[in-house]
Parts: structure tokens; C-alpha cells; sequence
């Protein structure tokens, strides 16, 4: 598995949530949502450092965060790129050349695992490439360019995926050279890796790991983490 690093992009601009806070800074039950992510991270005893991407500008303020929670992993803090494929890319670039293995989570995920997240990264040590995933719930159709259905998917094959996903450094890095040589761009990172032709391990995640985008889901947030005593 090698030296194990977390590259955690939070450089997103959060505009659907309509205040004049990005959304991995909103407080949560008292703490940034970022914080809460990078928490967990830094409690994981397999990571050895990571490395946040935040957009131009909010290097300070994110530093601040990172000191205020006492966050000793930290090896930097770095700002992104346009989308956030480039800034996956820039955080990729900025890793140790000893790194063996790299999982990646959105700064806007606070409530992951620590299970999921070492579960994640064993698998991509064993396979190359894993991510974590949650069974879609409801009947999935395919609908045609008119608005009719086309097609019903098979549910018992469908996933919906999240982070943390993890890889060897050697396969998530080719993957965003060969993305950016080919100029083309995935939903994810795993999603590069198909792209190479590469095989994708799932690990199942869980339903209460959302990603925070919207008013809504702070609120679904902080229920979460008065169910858990957080």
C-alpha cells in the first residue's frame, strides 16, 4: 500500500446555497463542514498526510480552520483550478513522491465514515481502485431526448456513488494526465479511471454520507449528527 495521503478538494463556490458562506465553511452542529470531514480524515490511522484544495484566496481562512481544530496531518493547502477535476489534479501534483496510495473526499462530505474510509483504502491497495457507493433505492428510467421513457434500469445493478474513492498513485495520476491530454472530463475520479479501461472496486458506503448542496441538507445533516450524540 505504501505512504497513504488524502487529497481533499473544497474549492467549490457552494452558489446553491444562497448565502455569502461557501458551503464547506457553513458552520454544522458548530463546526465548519469541512472541519468535520477533515476530522475523520485526520483520526484515520492509515493516513499519513493530507492535502486540502480550496479556491484562490481561502488558503488563510482555511489554514485558520485547520489550527483551530488542531489538525496535525495537514501538509497543505493549495488552491484549485477551474473545475474540480484540475483541482483533484493540482492536489495529486502537490503529494510526496513516496505516496503509494491516495484517497480522495469532497470537503463537503462531513459525515463519512472512519470505517468506510479504511475500508476504501485497504480495497484500493488490494485492487488499485475502489470507491465507496450506496445501492440506488428507487426504480431508475432511462428517458429518450422526447421526455418518454426509454428504458427501465436493472436497480440490483445500479449504485449511487460517493467519496472517499482511493487508488494507487501511479493509476489516479495517469488517469488525470491521460483525462487532460484526451480533454476529457468525468464526474468523478473513479470515472477517469473507467475511462483508462481500468477495473473500479465498490465498497459499500453509506446513505447518511451526503454531500452537502443545498439549505436542505444542512438541516438533514445536523439530524444526522444529533441521532449519533455528535
Amino acid at each position: 500500500m505504501g505512504e497513504v495521503a488524502a487529497v481533499v478538494p473544497a474549492a467549490g463556490s457552494g452558489s446553491r446555497m444562497e448565502t455569502g458562506i461557501k458551503k464547506q465553511f457553513l458552520p454544522l452542529a458548530g463546526v465548519p463542514v469541512l472541519g468535520r470531514a477533515l476530522r475523520i480524515i485526520e483520526a484515520c490511522r492509515l493516513v499519513g498526510s493530507i492535502v486540502i484544495v480550496v479556491s484562490p484566496g481561502d488558503e488563510t481562512y482555511c489554514s485558520a480552520i485547520a489550527g483551530e481544530l488542531g489538525l496535525s496531518k495537514v501538509a497543505a493547502i493549495i488552491p484549485g483550478g477551474k473545475e474540480r477535476q484540475d483541482s483533484v489534479y493540482n492536489g495529486l501534483l502537490a503529494l510526496s513522491a513516496s505516496t503509494g496510495t491516495v484517497v480522495i473526499h469532497d470537503g463537503a462530505r462531513p459525515l463519512l465514515s472512519p470505517k468506510e474510509l479504511e475500508e476504501v483504502i485497504k480495497a484500493a491497495g488490494e485492487q488499485g481502485a475502489a470507491t465507496t457507493a450506496v445501492p440506488v433505492k428507487d426504480t431508475v428510467k432511462l428517458a429518450g431526448k422526447d421526455g418518454f421513457v426509454s428504458r427501465t434500469l436493472p436497480r440490483n445493478r445500479l449504485w449511487l456513488t460517493q467519496t472517499p474513492q482511493a487508488f494507487r498513485y501511479e493509476i489516479i495520476l495517469k488517469a488525470h494526465r491521460r483525462a487532460r491530454e484526451q480533454n476529457f472530463t468525468g464526474t468523478d475520479d473513479a470515472g477517469l479511471v473507467e475511462h483508462m479501461g481500468l477495473p473500479v472496486k465498490i465498497v459499500p458506503g453509506s446513505y447518511e454520507n451526503i454531500k452537502i448542496t443545498t439549505p436542505e441538507d444542512l438541516v438533514v445533516a445536523e439530524a444526522i449528527i444529533k441521532a449519533r450524540g455528535q
